[in-house]
C-alpha cells in the first residue's frame, strides 16, 4: 500500500509528463508557448471558484511580473525566473483542500528576518488581495515594490 494519496500520485505523474515534455528538442520561444499553453489548458479544466481565482492570480502575475514564465509544476499552474518555479497555484479542488493557495518556492526572494511565510491561503479575490499579490509578486522576483 502506498502512503500517497491518490491525487499525490497524479501530481507526480504530472510531474513526470512535464519533465518529458521539456525534454523535448525545440527553440526556447517554442518551448515557452507549449509550456504556457498547458497552464491554459490546466486552468480551463478547474471546478468553477477555483477556476475563477486562479485566472485572477495569472492576470495578476502577468501584469505585475511579465518577466515572468508561465508553465505548469506538478499538473499546478506555475511562474518561473530563469528557468526556476518561482510561485504556483494549489486549486483547493488539487488535493481536496478548503481553500486555494498561492506558494512560493525557496527561489522566492521573501526572505523577512528569521521567519516569513510562503504560502498564502486564498478564499477571493479581492482588489486588497490582487494589490497583496503583487507586492508578493514583486518581493519574491527582488523588486522593489511599494
Amino acid at each position: 500500500m502506498s502512503s500517497f494519496s491518490a491525487e499525490e500520485r497524479a501530481a507526480m505523474k504530472e510531474y513526470a509528463a512535464e519533465k518529458k515534455r521539456a525534454s523535448k528538442r525545440r527553440t526556447k520561444a517554442e518551448r515557452e508557448a507549449e509550456e504556457a499553453q498547458a497552464m491554459i489548458e490546466v486552468i480551463d479544466k478547474l471546478p468553477e471558484g477555483d477556476k475563477e481565482i486562479t485566472q485572477a492570480i495569472a492576470q495578476v502575475v502577468a501584469e505585475t511580473a511579465p518577466q515572468l514564465k508561465a508553465r505548469t509544476w506538478y499538473g499546478m499552474p506555475a511562474w518561473s525566473l530563469d528557468g526556476d518555479v518561482l510561485c504556483f497555484v494549489q486549486p483547493a479542488s488539487k488535493f481536496k483542500v478548503r481553500y486555494t493557495t498561492l506558494g512560493f518556492s525557496e527561489t522566492a526572494k521573501l526572505d523577512e528576518g528569521d521567519m516569513w511565510p510562503t504560502s498564502y491561503a486564498i478564499t477571493a479575490l479581492t482588489d486588497t488581495v490582487k494589490a497583496q499579490i503583487a507586492r508578493l509578486v514583486n518581493h519574491a522576483c527582488g523588486q522593489v515594490s511599494g
